[in-house]
């Protein structure tokens, strides 16, 4: 197994659209985790440097935090972060029962929509196998259904900001 992790998908989305569901804090809440969680809160300080903030709830209560920063900021294609960051670029603590990883995000403008790519990237094959055994493939496709959910446009037509 690599230490990379990765999840692509063709999404009927226009580039534009999915970037700001990445970075509207608002938005981003809608979908941001799978089902029957929630994300509760989004910070996003949307430069390198910045944090991306997220609490996340499940239906029993349970919260859970994961702070990281901003990397790269290249609207609307890529998006770069990490959470072996802090934001600032500090060192960050550990979370709970979360990996750490940088996450590289791609947007590409296709035919019918996006090419989107999320690349999870580990510092060692065991904790990109922790990480799978989580669910990353699951959870990350099912938040991504709930993304295209979330900002479809009407039927015919390709969302734009």
């Amino acid at each position: 197994m690599s230490t990379e992790l990765i999840l692509e998908r063709v999404i009927p989305l226009a580039p534009d659209a999915v970037w700001r569901a990445w970075t509207d804090p608002e938005l981003l809440q809608r979908w941001f985790c799978p089902l029957p969680w929630q994300a509760v809160e989004a910070h996003i300080d949307l430069r390198p440097g910045g944090a991306f903030s997220t609490v996340m709830q499940g239906p029993d209560g349970t919260r859970m935090t994961h702070t990281g920063c901003f990397l790269e900021v290249a609207a609307p294609h890529r998006l770069v972060w990490t959470t072996a960051l802090a934001p600032g670029f500090g060192p960050a603590v550990d979370a709970p029962g979360m990996p750490a990883f940088t996450c590289i995000l791609t947007f590409d403008a296709v035919a019918g929509g996006t090419r989107y790519t999320a690349r999870a990237l580990h510092r060692d094959v065991q904790t990109a196998q922790a990480h799978a055994a989580m669910g990353f493939t699951e959870g990350w496709g099912a938040a991504l259904a709930q993304l295209v959910d979330a900002v479809r446009p009407p039927k015919g037509h390709l969302a734009e900001s």
